[in-house]
């Protein structure tokens, strides 16, 4: 599931056939293949919002997180 998810995110074009056997064999059904390939879109999408409208992180995001606990 990581290394489609990552594929999925990086290279989409490249997602073939293949990778969704790979997913099917690992034990996910067509929804589970759906509800990934949906998740990581959306991340993808969002992330691409917010960098795009210039969106800063808050604070406890960046390192020393610690300090905001």
């Amino acid at each position: 599931m990581l290394d489609y998810s990552a594929k999925l995110t990086r290279t989409p074009w490249d997602i073939a056939e293949a990778d969704i056997e790979s997913l099917r064999a690992a034990g996910f059904d067509d929804r589970a293949i759906l509800d990934i390939a949906q998740v990581v879109a959306y991340y993808a999408y969002v992330n691409r919002i917010a960098d795009g409208l210039g969106v800063a992180l808050e604070p406890y995001w960046s390192e020393g997180k610690e300090d905001y606990d």
